[in-house]
């Protein structure tokens, strides 16, 4: 199976399934001498393990990350990096009828006809729990980057159709409610609706919105590595996103030349930008604005009402499915989005050390 290896320079190869033995990562090209230890990776771990609130699946995971190599003394080697988080709760026997057949807006179907064979437990590789690695990856990305006076945080600015209000952000907030909000009374309509969803056992689903601040200008390379086409692909990796926007994204669609052009002034000693409708880049570099992505989640697809759909046999049933699933997929999503950014961001720093000869030679004199 290829495509489960991203990055240039900064490289994570993830591998597990869901109800395998465990989810790990390799990471390899992460510079010698960072200073790092489980409780950094810990950390983003629990913000996606599952069971904490009503509104996810109600698996137990502890998530408990072990770090197998890469690190002594409790800094980097310049050495691959590999984790491990073990399942310790899988119940694959919640999953035993559907080998026989496709569930709706699951890859059933598709992994059938790509291998002929699939692993049917909780999904196998197109379960979202493959995403404990990428956070876990996504750990050391973010902890190199802090080095860098660079920032990244996500949260839900929407689920459904209730939006944050930008008037209440509080990005700490996020932090205190189940939904992952960074307003508190938006969270609070959310929650309403989600238990009348649970009721009728549907699902939702939202964006997370996503800032990375006091970036470094300069980054991202032209045409096929542009900052935000990586970002774009790095962002829908990730199960279940159908789109991602950049700055003003689809919105600029509907505006003219003179609204969505960001005009150029002096900030202080530094050029800036009297708005931000592109979002932090130009021409796929960074442009030392704060880049703003949000990706869009659809509904999580196992859903508790009956569904038609066929079987291996080509004959058409219904079925209603079994099994721990959450009502929506967005509050746990939100560090995957975060984690997914870091890691991109982190790989095209390092690609940019190589673009001009001044700061090669600069590098090899100290």
């Amino acid at each position: 199976m290829a495509g489960s290896i991203l990055g240039t320079i900064f490289k994570i190869s993830t591998w597990g399934e869901s109800h395998g033995k465990g989810i790990g990562v390799v990471i390899d090209g992460c510079p010698a001498g960072l200073e790092l230890c489980e409780n950094d990776i810990q950390v983003y771990l629990n913000r996606r393990k599952p069971g904490q609130s009503r509104f996810s699946t109600p698996r137990k995971e502890d998530d408990a990350v072990e770090i197998l190599s890469g690190v002594f003394e409790g800094k980097t080697t310049g050495t691959p990096i590999s984790m491990v988080v073990f399942n310790k709760t899988q119940r694959s026997s919640d999953y035993s009828e559907i080998a026989q057949y496709y569930r709706p807006g699951h890859a059933d179907y598709t992994f059938d006809e790509k291998y002929g064979f699939r692993d049917y437990r909780g999904g196998g590789r197109s379960s979202g729990r493959e995403t404990t690695a990428r956070v876990a990856a996504g750990a050391v990305a973010a902890k190199l980057l802090a080095e860098l006076g660079i920032e990244v945080n996500a949260y839900t600015r929407s689920i459904h159709d209730i939006e944050i209000d930008y008037e209440n952000f509080e990005l700490e907030e996020r932090f205190h409610n189940p939904v992952c909000m960074p307003d508190k009374k938006a969270a609070k309509q959310v929650e309403e609706f989600l238990k009348k969803k649970m009721e009728e056992k549907d699902s939702v689903g939202g964006v997370v919105e996503c800032v990375i601040s006091h970036m470094i200008t300069g980054i991202g390379e032209p045409v096929f590595d542009k900052l935000d086409a990586r970002l774009a692909q790095a962002v829908m990796s990730i199960g279940a996103v159908k789109g991602v926007e950049i700055g003003a994204g689809f919105e600029a669609a509907k505006m003219c030349g003179s609204e969505d052009n960001d005009q150029f002034c002096i900030n202080g000693e530094k050029i800036g930008k009297l708005t931000n409708h592109a979002g932090g880049t130009l021409g796929g570099i960074s442009d030392g604005s704060d880049i703003v992505l949000r990706a869009a989640f659809k509904p999580t697809p196992s859903i508790f009402q009956t569904q038609r759909t066929v079987n291996r046999q080509h004959e058409e049933i219904e079925i209603q499915i079994k099994g721990r699933h959450d009502p929506i997929i967005v509050p746990r999503a939100v560090v995957v989005v975060e984690a997914m950014t870091a890691i991109t961001v982190l790989d095209l720093l390092l690609m940019s050390m190589t673009s001009t000869l001044n700061g090669i030679k600069h590098f090899f004199s100290q």
